[in-house]
């Protein structure tokens, strides 16, 4: 071995020893290691550039960088540096580097969780006015083969077994990034997908361990999108706005189409959390030449209606993009009753329930609840529900629309997110007494811990419709539904004998927080209870201290 490269090896042997030390006694004090992670490190880059200093400066980078920063670890080049000026001299360098390296990864050195079961060694030198880069990816086959088998009896105990059995959410967070590791799984939706629903299925009921679930399998999609499957026939540009051109002719030729197809399903999977996203990759994915990505595009999977029309009013919908474009031609019941039955429809067949709509038309009513976001979604069953008509028809929607943790895309995942039937359900509920029991089974379904639309209902409510004592049961059930963290209501006057009574038999039979948080609505907190007991004669006062005894 040249002198100077072993000069130059040295200099980063002893940077990353110094590195591999001091993160071995961090990583054997870490507790609770996921059971299908092998190990921590995978990646090594030495990259030398000329600089400043008169030999230039080395960097290592033990984690693969991002992009946007630098945290590489820097060390001084020496007086060698100026004798290798061969390119047999680097690529020498690069041969031993890897030497070394395969030698201390496939040892224990730093302990069994230190490595991964791959490493990725990569070689960056400045050369000739160019960066030459050198790479190769090392493979320790006896971990390879332990986190097969224990992926496989993670699955068969984890994943596929009964309820109440789920795993982790540290060991799901593996499991979404070895979905798309070839090494582990194909890339195809048909063998993926299985082990995908079976944990949205596991975790329906819980929607914090949904919602996470989601998270972890779209950044892992996304990963494979960008790191495995675009960079090979796009190029990024932009700083901030990243920006995908097709790279050569030839790079599209070489295409494979099953790898497609799965940039496909990876596309409409990401596309529950970031439509965004979904629209950008079935855009690039149609100018690869994929017709199904165009078709999908333009009118979905072609498992609905995407088109209906009539002389009042037109309908497209998407459920790829999870879209439904409505134009009203005519203003008159006739074009919103056409319209919520091609909705209805659209829904019973399948469609998804958490849907987008954008509407035409020169009407724009709104209902009066301040907290809903005045957009075309609440704009077109505001206008429905101009139609006394069209109630029945609204009701039918509502039944069909409800579902527990979905709600409309109308706007950004907010304070304002809604389930689906809110708005009609809202307006029904203060348009006619006919609905109460349908705004009692919303409230009953409304997910109040994260979403809080509903908080103010309460007072508009009253305000429509006043309070009695056969309103009781509705109006609790509407206290009920708000937001956990929902403030008491404003301006409601219950401080009437009949009214308490009706109050303390609607409660006698809940549970006891439910008690509590319509107290709280209600009067604020104990002491303010306690205050108005103290101020009223009975038979109020004798209403007013039962009332007392459930609130802590």
């Amino acid at each position: 071995m040249k002198q100077c490269v072993e000069h130059f090896l040295a200099d980063v042997w002893e940077q990353i020893t110094s590195v591999y030390q001091q993160e071995s006694k961090r990583i054997s004090a870490l507790k609770g290691q996921s059971r299908l992670q092998a190990g921590v490190f995978n990646y090594l880059k030495v990259t030398w550039k000329k600089g400043r200093n008169h030999y230039g400066t080395i960097s290592l980078d033990v984690s693969e960088p991002f992009s946007w920063s630098d945290s590489a670890y820097k060390i001084e080049a020496g007086p060698y540096i100026q004798e290798m000026t061969e390119l047999n001299h680097i690529e020498e360098l690069f041969s031993a580097l890897c030497t070394k390296i395969e030698r201390m990864f496939q040892s224990e050195q730093y302990g069994p969780r230190f490595f991964d079961y791959h490493f990725q060694v990569v070689l960056e030198f400045e050369y000739d006015q160019t960066m030459l880069c050198y790479q190769v990816e090392l493979l320790h086959e006896r971990k390879l083969a332990l986190i097969k088998q224990e992926l496989a009896t993670f699955i068969q105990s984890k994943v596929m077994d009964e309820l109440p059995v789920r795993p982790s959410d540290n060991d799901e967070f593996f499991f979404a990034r070895h979905l798309v590791n070839p090494h582990f799984f194909h890339q195809t939706a048909e063998e993926i997908e299985p082990f995908i629903h079976r944990l949205q299925e596991k975790h329906r009921a819980n929607k914090e361990r949904l919602d996470q679930w989601i998270y972890h399998y779209t950044i892992a999609f996304k990963h494979w999108a960008e790191e495995q499957f675009l960079t090979h026939y796009f190029e990024q540009t932009g700083d901030y706005i990243k920006e995908w051109v097709p790279k050569t002719e030839n790079a599209v030729q070489q295409l494979e189409q099953e790898k497609l197809n799965f940039f496909l399903y990876v596309a409409l999977k990401i596309g529950k959390k970031e439509p965004a996203t979904r629209l950008q990759y079935l855009e690039l994915a149609k100018k690869l030449g994929s017709q199904r990505a165009a078709d999908y595009l333009q009118t979905g999977s072609g498992s609905f209606e995407s088109i209906r029309e009539s002389d009042v009013f037109q309908g497209h919908a998407n459920d790829i993009l999870q879209t439904i474009d409505l134009r009203v031609m005519s203003e008159e019941e006739a074009a919103y009753r056409e319209a919520l039955h091609y909705i209805i429809e659209l829904l019973q067949e399948g469609f998804p329930k958490g849907y987008q709509l954008t509407l035409k038309s020169r009407v724009k009513n709104y209902l009066p609840i301040k907290k809903l976001a005045k957009s075309k979604l609440h704009q077109f069953f505001a206008n429905c529900l101009a139609y006394p008509n069209l109630f029945p028809l609204l009701a039918d929607y509502v039944q069909v629309a409800m579902e527990e943790f979905a709600w409309y895309q109308d706007v950004e995942p907010s304070e304002k997110s809604a389930m689906p039937g809110t708005y009609a359900v809202f307006g029904l509920g203060l348009y006619s007494n006919a609905y109460f029991s349908l705004v009692q089974n919303y409230m009953t379904l409304v997910d109040t811990e994260h979403q809080s639309v509903q908080d103010i209902y309460a007072e508009v409510f009253v305000e429509a419709h006043g309070l009695s004592e056969g309103l009781m049961p509705v109006f609790v059930a509407i206290l009920l539904g708000a937001n956990e963290s929902a403030k008491p209501l404003k301006g409601i006057e219950i401080m009437e004998p009949n009214l308490l009574t009706a109050l303390v038999q609607e409660l006698k039979n809940k549970e006891d927080y439910q008690r509590e948080f319509v107290l709280y609505r209600l009067f604020g907190s104990q002491k303010k209870l306690a205050q108005h007991m103290k101020q009223e004669a009975p038979p109020i006062k004798n209403e007013l201290e039962k009332l007392l005894q459930w609130m802590k």
